[in-house]
């Protein structure tokens, strides 16, 4: 009897087994995460927020800890950026150092269109920016869609100065422009993937020519602009990152409200929940950890990505602040680390059923997922969490009540998908992937559940007070 109440708990949709109280939690988190996703389209602008909430809730810069040779201990709370994409926050815990971390591990890039170092020409009195698409999209997705430029510029004197183009009611917009539908017939037979190119994917931004130019009027004119609105010469794009992404704010999706209709979800959606998670846990045992990494959308290189020495020099720096660092102590540190890969999952979309195995597939609406293993092909490219490991995550979610599924990125020989974890699972820690399951992932457009926003939020927490 006890097990077949246990079978129709289970199949209790998760919505029907909230209190009022926990939905009114699950739709201050949300809103909370809507407002996060509108203001922040970029690393930087990720970093930044994670700072403010950071700084709110006590966090001081490690940087300053050094400088000032002040010692740090059990209940203080430290943060270090990285070039300003990316960030590490810790919670001292009462035990040592070396016993490990628990760490909450998500990326804060996403897909998007970066502008090139010399991207304003004219073309036939139109005037474009030329960009290099960054991370793995569909190129035909983005045509036609209102977009807005995020980013900033760096000039001669020092200064940067931080510029968003189409985000407020009043701004105006960009787009990429399409083939018209009657004289499309070449195109429509090429492969979606030829179907728009790279070199094509530009943004149209201006076809008002100046007054008294003879060539290249209209390029005069938007200079003219930048120059007197902006005081950016047309130089000052070779030290600039300038990104195009969609316009627009984060939106209930549905009649019901159940989901977010958003850009950038992945992974975002991790990002915030890591971060919330994080801010929330109080006194710990064992020294928590968020990590917010660049760079994951093309191989978590560069500086700022996973593959740097960002953070294992920031644990270095923690270990020297607690006055216990060595060599070994670090690597031991590292070792006995447990580590959530805070990443989405792709989600079972009905409309394409023959992508997924639906036995071992993340549905919406379902909770937190965790991916044992990702990479594709025979696993190439993943880590595959242990059986150990995943025994006692298992535990703790059911400890807390979290609602969680297991899950793959797709049908096998299909495809497949990496994320940090592997990287840090080189350290020989413990590291399992967890997150919400998205609906159209990698469009300029993705879906979530709520419900998946919250478990994942509560699953996190859990890890940090358990582990």
């Amino acid at each position: 009897m006890a097990k077949d109440k246990q079978k129709d708990e289970k199949k209790t949709p998760i919505w029907n087994k909230y209190t009022e109280a926990e939905k009114k939690a699950l739709h201050k988190l949300n809103e909370g995460y809507k407002n996060f996703l509108s203001q922040c389209k970029t690393e930087r602008e990720s970093v930044v927020e994670a700072v403010r909430q950071a700084e709110k809730a006590g966090y001081k810069n490690l940087d300053d800890i050094i400088k000032s040779g002040k010692k740090l201990s059990a209940g203080d709370k430290v943060y270090a950026v990285c070039m300003g994409k990316a960030i590490a926050m810790f919670n001292i815990g009462t035990e040592s150092l070396e016993e490990g971390m628990a760490i909450l591990g998500a990326h804060i890039d996403t897909c998007r269109l970066d502008l090139k170092q010399h991207p304003l020409y004219e073309s036939d009195g139109m005037a474009y920016f030329d960009t290099h698409y960054y991370g793995g999209i569909k190129k035909y997705q983005w045509v036609t869609l209102p977009l807005a430029l995020h980013g900033v510029v760096a000039r001669l004197d020092g200064s940067v100065q931080e510029i968003v183009i189409g985000e407020d009611e009043g701004d105006p917009v960009f787009c990429v422009t399409d083939l018209l539908i009657h004289l499309s017939q070449e195109q429509m037979e090429k492969k979606a993937s030829k179907v728009v190119t790279g070199e094509n994917l530009d943004i149209l931004i201006g076809s008002y020519p100046l007054k008294g130019e003879e060539k290249d009027a209209v390029k005069a004119g938007i200079l003219k602009l930048l120059k007197d609105k902006y005081n950016i010469d047309e130089d000052d794009f070779i030290s600039a990152e300038l990104t195009m992404v969609p316009a627009g704010k984060a939106r209930d999706l549905g009649l019901d409200r159940s989901m977010v209709l958003a850009y950038g979800h992945d992974d975002r959606v991790c990002a915030y929940t890591s971060l919330v998670a994080m801010l929330e846990t109080k006194k710990v045992k064992r020294t928590s950890c968020c990590l917010l990494v660049d760079k994951e959308e093309i191989g978590s290189v560069g500086a700022t990505g996973m593959q740097s020495r960002f953070f294992e020099n920031t644990v270095a720096e923690l270990l020297h602040a607690l006055g216990g660092y060595n060599a070994i102590s670090l690597r031991r540190c590292l070792a006995n680390s447990w580590m959530l890969s805070s990443d989405v999952s792709s989600a079972y979309d009905s409309l394409y059923a023959s992508a997924f195995d639906k036995k071992n597939v993340a549905y919406l609406g379902k909770g937190m997922v965790f991916n044992k293993f990702t990479g594709r092909g025979g696993k190439s490219g993943s880590n595959d969490a242990s059986a150990e490991y995943l025994g006692r995550i298992r535990a703790i979610m059911e400890k807390h009540k979290v609602a969680f599924q297991t899950a793959e990125l797709g049908r096998v020989d299909l495809g497949g998908g990496g994320t940090i974890a592997y990287i840090m699972a080189l350290y020989g820690m413990n590291v399992i992937d967890s997150g919400v399951a998205v609906l159209s992932m990698h469009a300029p457009w993705e879906a979530v559940s709520k419900v998946d926003v919250y478990e994942t939020m509560k699953g996190y927490k859990a890890f940090l007070q358990e582990i």
